[in-house]
């Protein structure tokens, strides 16, 4: 019956708006005064939540990816990619499919690929007739490539919560990233067979691929060394964020694109989103102390082992439960309320937690881009300057198409477990 009661206040206070840090900081610190405890471990709980040498990677991935983006990279991305595969059928969503897919192996960050890719992409698909709710759920779902294919900042926070391998979670990511981006083109295909029509392009000519594919011969570099780095095991995950932040500031200067009021804009950019992260980590670990301390987690895997014997229906139980709760609460939210509660259950299912982080990631990418409150959708509607109806009506189709990748995880696990366990 408590822990009834605690997750009825919790929504309450969700409900009413009140920011999620709070929500959770505020309904754990009352939980621990109620429970006897004094206030004065408060502080050494927050200070705990956040003295992690693994979490200093987020701060330097995001710096990294504002980085990029002050420098314009995603237009060379895009340009490049686009004249190798732009008079395909469906070629400029291919070409930003792919765009989204690399620059994610960058940043980690879906907003930061939403914002960057589709600063270029939404203008060029639309001048080109491409229907533009397409255009924009495209957009919105690419971006959402950014928190599957590693470097991920929700799989780095998952391997903080759950003490599991941040490396093995950014291997797991890959194959069920780049068979979602292939899914994603493969919709593109079919819209370009039977959507309302667009101008196709014309093919571009070898001078042209070359010159553009030089440009970005450096970008592709550091996703390299970010991501190859940290599986022949040279460096941390901690240590990529640098190496990669570093090359990317090192490049942008390079090549006369960043200014010093461009490098204080971007962050102060990365700054605000790490502290925002970081408030609701230092909440959730408070709540997660308080629950803990009330045994929450403990009977509800008491509850999950004795009534649900099938690892089947616990997965489709937990996707439903992640696509109620993603149209009120952002990513990271569910990720730090749900995985404390449901990590205990996954011993006594045989479900192995590094296939359950991938699948936990694109239940939240799907929040990414569920109304009312998908993050990617403001973003894209940001960029656009378009109606947010019109987002929300062209996402539908790859919301779909991320509950199908999802099934598929299931009947076919080794796509996500395959690289981490067996190469």
């Amino acid at each position: 019956m408590t822990t009834i009661f605690i997750l009825i206040f919790l929504l309450l206070l969700l409900f009413l708006r009140i920011p999620v840090a709070f929500c959770l900081g505020g309904l754990g610190l009352f939980l621990l005064i109620l429970k006897g405890f004094p206030p004065v471990i408060v502080p050494f709980c927050l200070f705990s939540s956040i003295d992690s040498f693994v979490l200093i990677a987020v701060p330097l991935f995001l710096l990294m990816s504002n980085i990029l983006l002050k420098g314009d990279i995603s237009k060379d991305l895009f340009t490049a990619i686009q004249s190798w595969v732009g008079h395909w059928p469906g070629g400029l969503g291919v070409a930003t499919v792919i765009s989204c897919a690399i620059f994610a192996a960058i940043s980690g960050s879906s907003v930061a690929t939403a914002a960057t890719i589709g600063t270029v992409a939404i203008s060029e698909m639309t001048q080109r007739g491409y229907n533009r709710p397409f255009v924009l759920g495209l957009m919105a779902a690419g971006g959402t490539l950014g928190i599957l294919i590693p470097p991920s900042i929700p799989m780095i926070i998952y391997g903080v919560i759950t003490e599991e391998s941040i490396v093995d979670l950014f291997l797991a990511g890959i194959g069920p990233g780049i068979f979602l981006a292939c899914l994603f083109i493969g919709f593109c295909f079919l819209y370009a067979k039977f959507g309302k029509g667009y101008e196709p392009m014309e093919k571009a000519s070898w001078k042209e691929r070359r010159d553009t594919t030089l440009l970005i011969i450096p970008t592709i570099f550091i996703a390299a060394v970010v991501i190859g780095g940290i599986y022949a095991g040279w460096f941390t995950p901690t240590e990529s964020a640098g190496i990669g932040f570093s090359l990317a500031l090192i490049l942008v200067f390079a090549m006369g694109r960043m200014t010093l009021i461009k490098l204080k804009e971007a962050v102060h950019n990365a700054m605000e989103t790490t502290v925002t992260i970081f408030l609701i980590i230092a909440g959730a670990k408070l709540f997660g102390k308080a629950i803990t301390l009330y045994r929450i987690p403990q009977e509800i895997s008491g509850i999950v082992t004795a009534n649900i014997l099938e690892p089947g229906f616990f997965i489709l139980i937990i996707c439903l439960v992640l696509l109620i709760m993603g149209l009120f609460l952002e990513s990271l939210s569910m990720l730090l309320i749900m995985i404390p509660v449901l990590y205990p259950s996954l011993a006594g299912l045989g479900i192995d937690p590094i296939w359950f982080g991938v699948m936990f990631v694109i239940m939240i990418e799907c929040a990414l881009i569920t109304p009312p409150v998908g993050l990617n959708l403001f973003v894209i509607q940001a960029v656009a300057n378009a109606p947010l109806s019109d987002v929300i009506k062209g996402v539908w189709p790859f919301i779909l198409i991320m509950l199908a990748t999802i099934l598929f995880l299931w009947f076919f696990p080794g796509l996500a477990t395959f690289i981490p366990y067996k190469l």
